[in-house]
């Protein structure tokens, strides 16, 4: 594989973060290659996962939400740029492959797909926390016993998948390209929301009233 890189690696590197207690360092990764910022990757999905449940609270001004919005704009940002990192560090490590003149372009990049597992196995932990709940009823349990189920499947398929790509590509047979994600709404000189604070022109004054 790429870098050494595999799904199983990854996903096994996803749920030991996970599976850390509060505060705990993250394991230690390869300073070469894709692995930093796959870890990157995972701390700010993690980051957003917190931010998106206590957004959805109730019982805080709403300062508290508003703030937490900001937040979760500077986690999404650094999520899909590590996502780009992560396809560049592959991407640096094939250049010297030349794919063969039939080979098939993947939509989806390699660095995407490791993102989606990253979320795959936040769900999967989260999940897996409500199926042990003891003041949860029965119903709650076996319904979240059986999305759990259905969570581990979709997460071996893209892992399938996922390996799929990085032996094909290394192989020349497939390839992807870096797909930049350009979040206008973060950009201050792209969302009108905000440049169009600085161009907006003064108010003009009120009826019978001299400008001072």
């Amino acid at each position: 594989m790429v870098q050494g890189l595999d799904a199983r690696a990854i996903t096994q590197y996803h749920d030991a973060v996970l599976g850390l207690p509060a505060h705990a360092d993250a394991p230690s990764v390869d300073a070469a290659g894709a692995w930093p910022a796959i870890a990157a990757n995972h701390q700010f999905n993690g980051l957003l996962w917190r931010e998106e449940d206590k957004a959805r609270r109730q019982d805080v001004p709403a300062t508290e939400i508003a703030a937490g919005k900001r937040r979760i704009d500077s986690y999404n940002q650094q999520r899909n740029d590590a996502v780009e990192a992560i396809d560049e560090a592959i991407l640096a490590a094939l250049e010297g492959v030349t794919p063969i003149p039939d080979a098939r372009l993947s939509s989806e990049t390699a660095g995407a797909m490791i993102d989606r597992l990253s979320i795959l196995a936040l769900k999967i932990h989260h999940m897996r926390e409500q199926t042990v709940r003891l003041d949860a009823g029965t119903t709650h349990v076996d319904a979240c016993t059986a999305r759990l189920g259905r969570l581990v499947t979709q997460r071996a398929d893209l892992a399938g998948c996922l390996d799929r790509l990085l032996r094909e590509a290394q192989e020349g047979r497939a390839y992807f390209k870096v797909y930049r994600q350009y979040k206008m709404y973060n950009d201050p000189a792209l969302n009108p929301y905000l440049y169009g604070q600085a161009q907006r022109p003064p108010m003009p004054p009120a009826a019978g009233r001299s400008v001072p």
